[in-house]
């Protein structure tokens, strides 16, 4: 049997790394927030009505497939 080194075994600390508190991660989460490049305004609700603009598409095309197929399926199987 080879040896290996600890792989896939979570929750160990190595050496010299001291075991962090539950909510740690909170000022490293909001310092990476503070670099985000947020969208403006105008960007928001242009690409927020496209992606109503595509739903919509896309829903009227699946709800017309549905409508076909219920109609199919009523004359060759329910002789309607």
């Amino acid at each position: 049997m080879k040896n290996r080194p600890d792989k896939g075994k979570v929750g160990r600390v190595k050496a010299g790394q001291a075991k962090k508190s539950r909510f740690s991660f909170v000022p490293d989460v909001i310092g990476e927030l503070k670099k985000v490049t947020w969208p403006t305004r105008q960007e928001t609700i242009r690409l927020s009505a496209m992606v109503l603009v595509v739903c919509v598409i896309l829903g009227l095309i699946l709800g017309g497939v549905d409508y076909v197929f219920t109609q199919l399926v009523a004359k060759v199987f329910l002789g309607g």
